[in-house]
C-alpha cells in the first residue's frame, strides 16, 4: 500500500494496486488489517474532501468533486460482464447510470481481450492536487479512466500493441439503465420489436419497420459525440481526432442501442465490421464520456493529459500538419474532403467550399497517402510526409480525376461516391432493406431521357432480390461510335458485381472487386473501396433508335435475398472512346 500527500489539501489518498487474484494476504494478517485500516481511513478523507479517491476491497472510488461519482471494479467478479477494470457505478447528481449487473467495459470485459490471457491488472492514483488516473492493464491492451478536479467527465484513453483477438475489435461500451437514459437514436432503439430480421442484431416492428444498433451511424467525419438523454440529463462520448481507427472519413459503425433494459453507447476504438483498412494499433485513442443537463456538449480540453504520463501519448510539439491554398475543378454542388491515411494513423480536413483551402493540424510524423474526396469519391491522390514540428505547404491542387468531367451520351447518377441519389438511397443507412417504408427494389425498364434516378433506378442490386435491371436508350445514326460503358459501385458483398450486356453483345465477366468480407449494405453502409468498372462497347453493337443494356448481379457465391451477392450503385454512363 502506498500513500500519497494531496498537495492542495494536506490528505492521504491511497494509491492501490490490484489484480484478477485479489489480495494474497490472509484476512488475520497484519497486512490485511493494516489494509482494512487504510481503506476505511481513505474513504473518510475522500469523503471528507470531495474531491478524491478512495479504494475498498472490490471498488475504487473517484468523486469528481461537482456531482458524479463513479466506481471502478478491482477483482473480476468471476462473469466475463463484471471483470476487473469495468465501471461498476456511475451516480450523478443522485442517480444511478451504471446497470448494476453488468460493467462498462472495453469489448466484453477486460480478462477477455486476448486469447488465454484473463490476468489484469488495475491501479490508481492522484497526480498532484487535481488529476486521479486509474490504468488497468490486460495483456496488450492499456486503457486509463482520469478525473480533472470539479468537471464531470471520465477522460478516457485505450492503446494496443496488437488488436484484441478474442473478438477482433476494440471498443468501449457503455450500458445504462434504460430508465436513468431513455432517449436516444430511434432507428436503434430496440424496445417494441417482436421479431428478428437477420442475424441476431437486426429486428423488427410488428407495423415491418426494422431496428438495429448498426443503424445509429453517422459517418465517421460528421460527428463529435454521441449520446443519450432523460430530462433532466445528458450522457455523451466525446470523440477526439479518431486517428487511430480505421476507415477513413466516411466510415459507419453503430453507436447507440437501446433495449428494454439498457441504453448502450458504443465508442468504436477499431471494428471488424465493413473495415476497408487494416486495423491500426500502438495509437492512444483518447475519449471522453461526458455528463451534463441534456444539452450538446462543446469541445472536450485534453491538453492536460500531457502531465499524466500516459502510454502512447504525443503532444503538440511531436505532430505536424499539412496546408493547402486551395482546390481548382471543383464541382460547386458537393462538399470536398481531404483525407490523410498511413499503417499507422488517418486524418481528413474540409476543404473551404469558395476556395478549396484546407488545413490538417496535429498529425503524427511520417508519410501519408492524400486523397481529395468530392463527397465520398477520391479525384486526387497523392503522397505527403510530415514531420514534427513541421507544416507541409502544398500549392493548388488541379483536380483531374473526376470521372463527371467526361460528358456522357447519358448518365444516371452521380459520381460522388454514394448511392443517395437513387431509390431508397436515403434510407439505407438506418434500416433494413426489408422495412416497409423502402420503395419497391425493382422499378421496371429505366428509359433515359425519361426515367430518372431517384424513382427509376435502385441504390442496391442483389443477385436474389432484382438481379436483372434494363436501361433502354435511344441512338441516332450521328450518335452510333464506340462507346465506353463506365459501371461505379461503392461496396459489394459475397463477390457480387455487375455484368452488362447491350443488345447481343456480351463482354467477359468482370472479376470480384475487393471489398470487406462482412455484410455491408443490410447493416447500414455502403461504404466499401469505390470501384469503376469499364467495358468497350464496339459501334457495331449499337443501332439507330433503340438499344438495351440489361445490368445483371453476378457471382460464384450464393445467399438469400438480401444476404445474396449484391453491391451499392454509384453511377452508371457511356462515354465515347
Amino acid at each position: 500500500m502506498h500513500i500519497l500527500k494531496s498537495p492542495a489539501a494536506g490528505l492521504a489518498v491511497l494509491m492501490l494496486a490490484a489484480g484478477c487474484g485479489g489480495d494474497t494476504a490472509s484476512d488475520a494478517s497484519p497486512a490485511r488489517s493494516a489494509l482494512r485500516m487504510g481503506l476505511a481511513g481513505s474513504a473518510a478523507l475522500a469523503e471528507a474532501s470531495s474531491f478524491g479517491l478512495s479504494a475498498d476491497a472490490n471498488f475504487y472510488t473517484i468523486d469528481t468533486g461537482a456531482g458524479l461519482v463513479f466506481k471502478i471494479r478491482r477483482l473480476d467478479n468471476g462473469v466475463s460482464t463484471q471483470s476487473a477494470g469495468d465501471i461498476a457505478s456511475m451516480v450523478y447528481n443522485g442517480v444511478q447510470y451504471q446497470d448494476q449487473s453488468r460493467g462498462s467495459q472495453v469489448n466484453s470485459g477486460f480478462d477477455f481481450l486476448y486469447t488465454g490471457v484473463s490476468a489484469v491488472s488495475v491501479n490508481a492514483e492522484a497526480i498532484g492536487a487535481d488529476y486521479i488516473k486509474v490504468t488497468v492493464v490486460a495483456g496488450n491492451l492499456t486503457h486509463y479512466y482520469i478525473v480533472k478536479k470539479g468537471v464531470n467527465n471520465i477522460f478516457m484513453g485505450t492503446y494496443f500493441t496488437s488488436e484484441p483477438s478474442t473478438l477482433g475489435l476494440a471498443r468501449f461500451i457503455l450500458r445504462v439503465p434504460i430508465a436513468a437514459l431513455p432517449n436516444g437514436p430511434v432507428p436503434s432503439d430496440l424496445r417494441g420489436t417482436t421479431t428478428t430480421v437477420e442475424s441476431g442484431d437486426v429486428f423488427g416492428l410488428p407495423n415491418g419497420q426494422t431496428r438495429s444498433k448498426h443503424y445509429s451511424n453517422l459517418r465517421l467525419k460528421d460527428w463529435q459525440y454521441i449520446g443519450a438523454t432523460s430530462a433532466s440529463a445528458g450522457m455523451w462520448v466525446v470523440r477526439d481526432n479518431n486517428e487511430g481507427n480505421s476507415g477513413g472519413p466516411f466510415y459507419r459503425s453503430l453507436l447507440n442501442q437501446a433495449t428494454a433494459t439498457n441504453q448502450e453507447l458504443t465508442y468504436i476504438v477499431n471494428y471488424g465490421e465493413a473495415q476497408t483498412e487494416t486495423l491500426r494499433t500502438n495509437i492512444l485513442n483518447s475519449y471522453t464520456l461526458v455528463f451534463n443537463d441534456g444539452s450538446a456538449p462543446g469541445a472536450v480540453d485534453t491538453a492536460f493529459f500531457s502531465g499524466l504520463g500516459l502510454t502512447g501519448y504525443v503532444g503538440p510539439a511531436g505532430r505536424g500538419r499539412v496546408a493547402g491554398v486551395g482546390l481548382t475543378g471543383r464541382d460547386a454542388g458537393y462538399e470536398y474532403t481531404v483525407g490523410f491515411a498511413n499503417a499507422t494513423a488517418q486524418y481528413w480536413a474540409k476543404a473551404d467550399p469558395a476556395t478549396g483551402h484546407f488545413d490538417s493540424a496535429g498529425m503524427l510524423p511520417g508519410t501519408y497517402t492524400m486523397k481529395v474526396y468530392k463527397n465520398e469519391y477520391a479525384v486526387d491522390t497523392r503522397s505527403v510526409t510530415v514531420t514534427a514540428g513541421g507544416t507541409v505547404a502544398l500549392n493548388t491542387i488541379a483536380i483531374a480525376g473526376d470521372p463527371s468531367a467526361a460528358a456522357p451520351l447519358w448518365r444516371i447518377g452521380d459520381w460522388d461516391g454514394t448511392p443517395a441519389e437513387f431509390i431508397n438511397g436515403d434510407k439505407v443507412t438506418t434500416m433494413h432493406p426489408s422495412d416497409v417504408r423502402m420503395a419497391s427494389w425493382s422499378p421496371g425498364d429505366y428509359q433515359v431521357g425519361t426515367s430518372n434516378a431517384a424513382t427509376g433506378f435502385p441504390a442496391y442490386q442483389w443477385k436474389n432480390v432484382n438481379g436483372t435491371l434494363t436501361i433502354k436508350f435511344n441512338l441516332t445514326q450521328s450518335q452510333i461510335a464506340d462507346y465506353q460503358l463506365r459501371l461505379g459501385i461503392t461496396a459489394a458483398f459475397a463477390g457480387g458485381r455487375p455484368k452488362p450486356q447491350v443488345n447481343g453483345w456480351i463482354p467477359a465477366n468482370p472479376s470480384p472487386s475487393t471489398q470487406p468480407s462482412t455484410r455491408t449494405l443490410t447493416v447500414g453502409t455502403y461504404r466499401g473501396n469505390n470501384t469503376m468498372y469499364t467495358f468497350s462497347v464496339p459501334a457495331s453493337e449499337l443501332q439507330v433508335g433503340q438499344n438495351v443494356l440489361t445490368l445483371t448481379a453476378i457471382s460464384g457465391s450464393s445467399g438469400v435475398t438480401y444476404l445474396s451477392p449484391g453491391y451499392a450503385w454509384d453511377a452508371v454512363d457511356m462515354i465515347k472512346q
